[in-house]
């Protein structure tokens, strides 16, 4: 269990790295690099205490730092 979390924090930094490289988001490296190891540690502990999960732990993480890279520029960049 110890080894699915840093492969989920290596998955969601991997994910923000190359969602920021292709041009999917636009909020800089290091914050979208937060932002999917954020959303990927929030799911990673709901997977833990609720027992919800989509497939796999990497699918998950996956997922979850997508999901985060989506919501959270999207719900701070209808306030300016």
């Amino acid at each position: 269990m110890f080894l699915q979390l840093f492969g989920t924090v290596v998955i969601a930094g991997i994910v923000g790295y190359v969602s920021e490289k292709s041009g999917f988001t636009r909020n800089g490296y290091v914050a979208s690099i937060i932002i999917c190891i954020g959303g990927a540690f929030l799911f990673y502990f709901m997977r833990i205490m609720f027992g919800f999960r989509f497939g796999a732990p990497g699918i998950d993480a996956i997922i979850s730092s997508i999901g985060a890279l989506i919501i959270v520029p999207t719900h701070w960049r209808g306030r300016r």
